[in-house]
């Protein structure tokens, strides 16, 4: 639901306390107001925009006032499994220029991948010199999960070096595939196209649907591809890609996401075979790209239109 104008002209901004000083004053000056500390029980009957990761619960209970909240982060399911949604409440999200952080992550560790970089640097530090055999990208096949701004901005830039590029979707989709792709299939149609992948890239979102997505049928369709999860880390059994990895169904895995962050150093997913843990790293959200999302969910509202990066509370993406 897109808020009242009117509404909208009333309502207090309420930020979260993290949020750095600067980004605060842009958030001001694209909503012509001064912002309030988002936290505490709010005062007074008017209605309410926030932006923050979460939101407290004292709002939750404000469902009445509760206009807007917009995400500084992509992924919204924190904020949706916290509790029911107020009903009416407008979801946004920051994306910003996440898509292309995360696209050139999974580039540089499949570039890396083909041309030893790991193992060269694991001869550099031995002192060793020995060639090494290298592989070129170009006519490979990334499985690309997800066909939204980001797994969309992945394809793309894996497909302008070369890599076909396959995406998949919730369902099969007819017509021309989107840019970036050279074709998308729907997810229960994905077995051959896994057998023959390269490289398999998660971007899913963490909904009822996709938690535990990736798991042993999955991963058992796989045929020596390296396994990349720049989504959520829910989305895969751990269980299931370790038996994967310990058989050879999978080549190697970098996982930027985990179900629950931050491992602990005993944690044992730090011995998996073949594995490289970042800390949720490819695709840090910038104020900027707070500032940019912001504001164009902001001329959207004030247009009485429903904005591009407006979240499906229901769909939970």
């Amino acid at each position: 639901m897109v808020p009242a104008v009117e509404l909208l002209a009333r309502a207090r901004l309420l930020v979260a306390p993290e949020l750095s000083a600067g980004l605060v004053r842009e958030l001001e000056r694209i909503s012509g107001r001064v912002a309030e500390p988002l936290g505490g029980e709010p005062l007074g009957g008017q209605p309410l925009l926030c932006v923050g990761a979460a939101l407290p619960g004292a709002l939750r209970a404000a469902a009445d006032r509760l206009l807007w909240f917009h995400s500084v982060n992509a992924g919204t399911d924190p904020l949706l499994a916290a509790g029911p949604w107020p009903a009416g409440a407008l979801l946004t999200r920051t994306v910003g220029r996440m898509g292309e952080r995360i696209a050139q992550y999974v580039l540089a560790w499949v570039l890396a991948e083909c041309q030893a970089v790991p193992e060269f640097a694991a001869q550099h530090a031995r002192a060793e010199w020995r060639r090494l055999p290298t592989e070129l990208v170009a006519g490979r096949t990334a499985l690309v999960y997800g066909t939204g701004r980001i797994g969309g901005a992945v394809a793309g830039l894996l497909r302008g070096c070369g890599v076909r590029t396959v995406g998949v979707a919730r369902t099969a989709r007819t017509g021309p595939p989107p840019p970036g792709s050279d074709r998308v299939i729907g997810a229960d149609e994905d077995a051959g196209e896994l057998a023959g992948a390269r490289w398999v890239v998660a971007a899913l979102p963490l909904t009822e649907a996709t938690e535990g997505f990736f798991g042993a049928d999955r991963f058992a369709a796989v045929r020596g591809a390296t396994f990349v999860n720049v989504g959520r880390g829910a989305t895969v059994d751990m269980g299931a890609l370790e038996a994967a990895l310990r058989g050879g169904g999978v080549r190697r895995a970098v996982l930027d996401v985990l179900a629950e962050e931050p491992a602990a150093p005993g944690d044992p997913v730090w011995r998996l075979p073949r594995t490289v843990i970042t800390s949720h790293s490819a695709g840090i959200t910038a104020d900027e790209d707070v500032a940019a999302d912001f504001a164009a969910c902001w001329e959207a509202v004030a247009a009485g239109r429903r904005p591009e990066l407006a979240v499906d509370t229901g769909r939970g993406y």
